[in-house]
Parts: structure tokens; sequence; C-alpha cells
């Protein structure tokens, strides 16, 4: 009962887009019909600019942290595998919402932001580890989707190897699928050659 309540509730979170209300607010468009057409940081930053962009990612890298901890209350006389399980799903519930709203037509992000706040919130050693490769990678190929998809990637490995709580690791296998599945335009692209690095006009959304 719990499980279900915690997952609905962070679902309903992370279904509010915050790149698409500042579109409307700001200069009242609809950021899916810009850009690249994607409702996350970067689009915001090619569309709205900078200082929109960091408040639209640190907005949704707190969604994930917030399904998190809602799962954690909910739980919270409640210990052991159901809380962790409780928590772990609650956070997935959340980039489920991210990526296919439903306030929005299910028409959302890519759900990176939004990842990393569940990953670090469950897990914070191996979201770090993960992080710390994703970084090199980004840094040597300034490619954003290949830093998304390998963060996502390695985070149930990492936990994995450092004998973290399975089903942390299940769920975190579970959020890197939707990360490959959502960028597989981008997967597409590097696998043509055609894929835009960091610094270049127009760079692909995340």
């Amino acid at each position: 009962m719990f499980l279900i309540l915690a997952m609905v509730i962070s679902y309903l979170i992370g279904s509010v887009s915050t790149s698409y209300i500042a579109g409307k607010r700001l200069k009242g468009i609809d950021i899916r019909h810009h850009g690249s057409g994607n409702a996350g940081a970067t689009n915001t930053l090619r569309v709205l600019g900078a200082r929109v962009a960091i408040i639209v990612l640190l907005v949704d890298l707190l969604k994930g942290v917030l399904a998190v901890y809602i799962g954690y209350l909910l739980t919270y006389s409640t210990g052991g595998s159901m809380k962790i399980a409780t928590m772990a799903f609650s956070g997935l519930a959340a980039v489920i919402g991210h990526n296919w709203p439903i306030y929005y037509g299910f028409r959302g992000g890519k759900g990176a932001a939004t990842s990393i706040g569940v990953l670090l919130t469950l897990f914070p050693v191996a979201a770090l580890l993960a992080g710390a490769i994703a970084i090199v990678l980004l840094l040597l190929l300034r490619y954003v989707s290949v830093g998304a998809i390998t963060f996502t990637l390695m985070f149930p490995v990492m936990t994995f190897l450092l004998h973290g709580p399975s089903v942390i690791g299940w769920v975190g296998i579970m959020v890197a699928l939707l990360s490959v599945w959502r960028h597989r335009s981008n997967v597409v692209r590097l696998v043509r050659g055609e894929e835009r690095k960091i610094g270049t006009r127009r760079q692909e959304e995340v």
C-alpha cells in the first residue's frame, strides 16, 4: 500500500515539467516546439539562457531527491528492505513522470537530472563514482548524451561492486534502460558520427 502510494505521488511530482513552465512563464512558448524540442535543461539553455537553465536543472534534480524522501517518509515506521524498496521505486516513478508527464500529454524530457537526484540520494558513493567516470568521458569526448548514459549505466555496476542493497541495483538498471531508451536518437547519431559536441552552435538535448 505504501509503495503504491509513494510511487503515485512521486510520479505526479516528476510530471511537473520545469522547462515547460519556464518557457510559458518567461516567453509564452512551449519549449517542446523550440530548439531540440525536448523539455530539459540543455534545451532550456539554448532557448531561455543559462540562468533559467541552471534553475531548471536544479529543480529537476530536486524532484528526484524529493521522490526518494517521500518513499522514506511514508515508510518511516517500517524498517529493512521494504523501506529501501519504497524509496527506490519512488525515485523510479519520478523519472518516469519526468519522461512521460501526465500533465503535458506524456511528452517530457530525457530524465538525466531527475535520475541524478534519485541515484545520488539512494546510494551517494555509487553515484559519485559513476558520476566521476561520466565526467571524465564528457570532458574527453564532449558529448553530453554520453555522459548522461554513462552515469546511469555505471551506477548499478558500482552498486553491486560495493555490495549495496540489491533492490537499488535493480532499480538502477531500470533507470539506465530508461536513459538509453530516451537517448536512443543520440545513440543513433553517435554511431553515425553526427552527434554534436559541447560547444557547437546546436547541441542535442539530454
